[in-house]
């Protein structure tokens, strides 16, 4: 998940040496966290916040052919 969700953040982003995903585990769930560079920021959400749900949409679709949790948080 994690380099899946940094492919996909790289590629969006000008500054794509900035991204950064962390993991942590929170009650059962894997909780990812995006760092983006603070001008890549606006790119990453997207206007409306459409991008980051598509993000996460993708990210949990694939988590659940795992049989796995996960959310992404976009960690300023």
């Amino acid at each position: 998940m994690k380099e899946l969700l940094l492919y996909v953040a790289k590629q969006l982003v000008d500054h794509p040496e900035a991204v950064t995903v962390t993991e942590r585990e929170d009650a059962g769930t894997l909780v990812l966290e995006l760092r983006v560079s603070p001008e890549d920021m606006g790119k990453v959400i997207g206007r409306q916040g459409r991008i980051a749900k598509e993000i996460r949409t993708v990210i949990k679709t694939v988590a659940q052919r795992d049989g796995k949790r996960v959310t992404v948080d976009i960690v300023d």
